[in-house]
């Protein structure tokens, strides 16, 4: 599969027909027609209905457009941001992140550090916190901030912030009338776990809050993602444990509650290279420590 086959199918499935996508491309229609019917070869799916007028999407063609359309999106951004460093010779600093350091401290050190470097090209990628440590050995990332901490030669960690667990519970919920709640009390309700995979995660984290203490959560559903979690709560399906930044994100019908035990915490961890001497690194990493200073 090459980056062409992306083109021809995505300008198919805008057009629904293959003279206009053809024509749109360039190309003639028999070639075109075969360069789609190779990809579903590859893919072992129908990506489109060709028994109807005019033709659609199948399930797995409308999986594969919406992918599609995020891959390409991705490489115009990656051939501009190529393009600008080239012409005017700008740095550039990649960096790791998971989705819930997003309402806490990272928003505030991206903008300020792009404020104060505005020639420096910053890349944003998600990726969990082992998908980071191979990225930073790989050089694909610079820095990353995950919740876990790790023992790694090659790996320097550094925890930011440490921001107090609380519960998130659907508004109305029995338990949300009070100021807090135990994990003695919360281990008889359903859990909603997250992530899933891979593991070992944040989920693990929450896991050990209650076997430390003797206890064990009622685990109803594991999910791979922390905003499928919290709509899962909005749902009344379960209750969820998140770090305290998480409150940032309003939403109707969710409400969250301090836990009654102290000082149970989920910590965000900046990593690095332990042998990186680039400067722009070290600026990067200045920066993080300021804002987390005044973010205390």
């Amino acid at each position: 599969m090459e980056i062409r086959h992306l083109r021809y199918f995505a300008a198919v499935a805008r057009e629904m027909n293959f003279s206009r996508a053809a024509e749109q491309l360039h190309i003639a229609q028999p070639p075109l027609s075969r360069q789609i019917r190779q990809l579903e070869d590859e893919l072992c799916a129908e990506l489109f209905d060709r028994t109807v007028r005019p033709m659609r999407l199948t399930a797995a063609g409308q999986f594969f457009h919406a992918q599609t359309v995020q891959i390409l999106e991705r490489i115009a951004e990656l051939r501009l941001a190529t393009k600008r460093i080239a012409s005017s010779q700008s740095a550039w600093i990649n960096i790791g992140f998971v989705p819930s350091t997003l309402y806490g401290v990272l928003p505030e050190v991206i903008r300020r550090f792009r404020a104060e470097q505005p020639a420096v090209e910053v890349g944003l990628s998600e990726l969990t916190t082992l998908e980071q440590l191979e990225a930073l050995k790989a050089g694909r990332i610079d820095v990353g901030f995950g919740r876990l901490r790790f023992s790694d030669p090659r790996i320097a960690g550094e925890v930011i912030a440490e921001e107090p667990v609380v519960v998130a519970l659907p508004t109305g919920h029995r338990l949300a009338r009070h100021k807090r709640l135990s994990l003695a009390t919360l281990s008889g309700e359903p859990l909603l776990l997250y992530p899933a995979k891979p593991r070992p995660s944040y989920a693990d984290q929450v896991l050990e809050m209650f076997t430390s203490r003797g206890l064990r959560p009622t685990v109803i559903l594991e999910t791979n993602e922390m905003q499928t979690a919290i709509g899962l709560v909005v749902a009344g399906v379960g209750y969820a444990l998140v770090p305290s930044s998480v409150q940032g994100l309003h939403r109707q019908g969710l409400s969250y509650t301090p836990l009654r035990e102290q000082g149970v915490m989920s910590p965000v961890v900046m990593n690095f290279r332990s042998d990186d001497v680039s400067t722009l690194a070290a600026v990067f990493r200045a920066t993080v420590l300021a804002v987390a200073a005044e973010m205390r």
